[in-house]
């Protein structure tokens, strides 16, 4: 269900909205009247721009690597020059890679911390003080069910690092709830997204998407897997002022998968 002025007036950054979840947020968003500033390190977040507009949104869109300390700096400033508020930002950057420790390169074991936990730090780094002297906002922070529990692959530092942005959460969410900043954490499951077809099918199914698509499925009580429409309906709750009374805390979309005991 859309609610259209649910987020009127509102200015919600969006990172990794270029695809996957990232753009299912954003387009959701801007449905419910949110102004958005979109950003990604991909050309492709500019046709997601053209499709907030449709909605009627106004969306800023910011190319940037958010791993450095200069991408997340000028991400918080091109959305006060732009919009002259930050009221919601919603982080969904990164990705995984397959290994345990022995496995994986020391380097790929760098990579994976800077993409899926240092820019979260440092989103949140550059955009807190500015909701902190506005007197308040929502953070949502896209985490993972890895972060909780094996789910079916060795990938030690993606789950390290999403376990990690579970408690990153937790802390700054009671550090800044004086200063009415809520601060929330996302936690999907096995959703059907662009990304399983496109890229994991290769890594983990040798290029089979439908042996894939049943190996995730067949761990999911529910019997099927979430896409876009569930993450975003997630995130825009824990973004608005519906969940007014709610920080510090993880929202887990996974079908029941992490509840198993198996």
């Amino acid at each position: 269900m859309i609610h259209p002025d649910r987020f009127k007036d509102k200015v919600m950054i969006v990172t990794g909205a270029a695809q996957g979840i990232g753009r299912g947020v954003a387009l959701a968003a801007a449905a419910e009247g949110a102004q958005l500033v979109l950003a990604d390190r991909s050309a492709l977040v500019h046709e997601v721009a053209q499709e907030a507009a449709a909605h009627g949104a106004r969306a800023t869109v910011v190319e940037a690597d958010l791993e450095t300390w200069s991408g997340a700096a000028a991400l918080a400033a091109r959305a006060l020059a732009d919009c002259g508020r930050i009221d919601i930002l919603v982080n969904n950057v990164g990705g995984s890679a397959p290994g345990g420790p022995v496995e994986m390169a020391e380097e790929a074991w760098d990579a994976q911390v800077d993409l899926n936990l240092k820019s979260i730090f440092l989103t949140c780094k550059y955009v807190l003080p500015v909701m902190e002297k506005q007197g308040g906002g929502s953070i949502v922070n896209t985490a993972s069910a890895s972060g909780l529990r094996y789910t079916g692959a060795a990938q030690v530092a993606y789950a390290a690092c999403k376990a990690g942005v579970i408690q990153f959460g937790k802390v700054v969410a009671v550090q800044y709830a004086p200063k009415k900043i809520r601060v929330n954490t996302l936690v999907p499951g096995q959703l059907h997204t662009p990304m399983v077809e496109v890229r994991l099918a290769k890594t983990r199914a040798g290029g089979d998407v439908e042996k894939l698509l049943a190996q995730r499925q067949s761990r999911i009580p529910l019997g099927f897997m979430g896409d876009g429409r569930d993450t975003a309906n997630a995130a825009l709750y824990l973004a608005s002022d519906e969940a007014r009374f709610v920080t510090g805390t993880e929202l887990v979309l996974d079908g029941g998968m992490t509840a198993r005991c198996d």
